[in-house]
């Protein structure tokens, strides 16, 4: 891409956490490291069920007094359900807040504001002011995928492990922070390099999210998002080399540089 493109994230919204303890509170649920989180730097996590799969991915604004987190919109509701019965007596205070995240990608320097995009370079920045926008919903989404970056249509509901939606390589997991809610499951699966399965991209027409991908007769994988000749699926590291098909289209897996190493 030759050009630097704006996008506002209309689903994404955000919730302010402040209050005397709110760096304890989120360091003891999340999975990345917010004690020393400073003003303005911008960390990506995920909140996990108790048997360590994903409830939540999410961005962690250092914010004055407090922190910003930027979560899929029709998720929001439920993660301030769930922050709200952890708090018990914690002295935090858990609110939703106006505004939307901003994305800036492709070439060029996005000046001030912006914020580099804590997963990987290539997805550029983001911000929390308003921005115009000259890029669709639809570059983003194909931009994502090609980097096996999944979001929240990715994930299911309460059926992934962080790890396959490769949140392990993409800095949503501190494994020397101490405990949060499901760490002992997603430990366990990076010690013991139990990881079967991971999100990977697609080259395919006409892939819908939820088709199976086969490799022959075997079940290789299963269609997670799908755009326009691109899809993202979950598949089987075992089952990804070979002739893959989706509903009898035929498919293939083309992993970007930056996860080859762990597939």
């Amino acid at each position: 891409m030759s050009r630097l493109s704006h996008l506002t994230l209309t689903d994404r919204a955000l919730v302010s956490v402040t209050g005397e303890d709110w760096r304890s509170f989120l360091q003891g649920l999340l999975t990345q490291d917010v004690e020393t989180l400073s003003q303005g730097e911008l960390r990506y996590g995920a909140l996990l069920t108790p048997q360590g799969r994903l409830l939540v991915d999410l961005f962690i604004l250092g914010a004055e007094g407090g922190a910003l987190l930027d979560v899929a919109a029709d998720r929001r509701d439920d993660l301030i359900r769930r922050l709200t019965m952890y708090r018990l007596r914690a002295k935090a205070q858990i609110a939703p807040r106006e505004g939307r995240p901003a994305v800036a990608f492709g070439e060029g320097d996005p000046g001030p504001g912006w914020i580099a995009d804590p997963r990987l370079p290539a997805l550029g920045w983001r911000c929390y002011e308003p921005t115009g926008d000259d890029a669709t919903a639809g570059e983003w989404i194909d931009r994502r995928m090609a980097l096996a970056v999944p979001d929240m249509a990715d994930f299911g509901e309460d059926k992934t492990y962080p790890i396959e939606a490769n949140l392990d390589l993409l800095n949503a997991i501190d494994f020397k922070k101490g405990c949060f809610v499901g760490q002992e499951t997603t430990s366990r699966m990076k010690r013991r390099g139990q990881v079967k399965s991971r999100m990977l991209p697609l080259r395919v027409e006409g892939a819908t999210a939820g088709a199976e991908v086969l490799n022959g007769e075997l079940r290789a994988g299963v269609v997670t998002s799908a755009g326009e000749g691109l899809a993202l699926g979950l598949m089987r590291l075992d089952r990804i080399d070979g002739a893959l098909t989706v509903d009898g289209r035929p498919a293939a897996v083309e992993p970007p540089d930056w996860i080859k190493r762990a597939i």
